[in-house]
């Protein structure tokens, strides 16, 4: 008669435990992202525009409408993006200093190519969006300095 193989039937057994650990909590994973979608459409729905002084990081503002002064431009960058239409081009971006200590990126509209721009700054509305735990950026609407409209973010 031969012997169950301890070892390997072990092995098996936790293999067992943590795909079904595993399991629960992707459905619990499944019930937080439904939840942060909801609150995303809420937010993206509603219509009032949030002043802020300073930009949040930690979500609070994802997706809503936002007013931000940008007090100067310290700088851009052109990323491949998408206008409203549909179109790809460049995304042209800017590094804003907001206050005496705080910045936020904002995407100040569409291009079909890269171009020099001139805007220096001043007031932005647009839509709040969360990039990374520590980095947050605004999609303008209207777009600044001349561009097009960018494709509208999506959670």
């Amino acid at each position: 008669m031969r012997r169950l193989p301890v070892f390997a039937t072990a092995i098996v057994l936790l293999a067992v435990a943590i795909m079904i650990a595993l399991g629960f909590w992707q459905l619990r994973r499944l019930h937080w992202k439904e939840s942060l979608l909801s609150q995303y459409a809420a937010a993206q729905s509603d219509s009032r525009v949030v002043t802020l002084t300073t930009v949040p990081v930690d979500g609070t503002y994802a997706y809503r409408h936002v007013a931000v002064t940008c007090d100067r431009v310290t700088g851009w960058q052109q990323l491949s993006g998408r206008s409203a239409d549909g179109r790809s081009g460049w995304a042209q971006v800017a590094r804003c200093q907001t206050g005496a200590s705080g910045s936020v990126d904002v995407v100040a509209g569409w291009s079909p190519g890269p171009q020099p721009v001139s805007w220096q700054g001043g007031a932005v509305t647009g839509v709040l969006v969360p990039g990374s735990a520590t980095k947050v950026h605004i999609v303008a609407d209207p777009p600044v300095a001349g561009f097009v409209a960018n494709a509208r973010p999506d959670p």
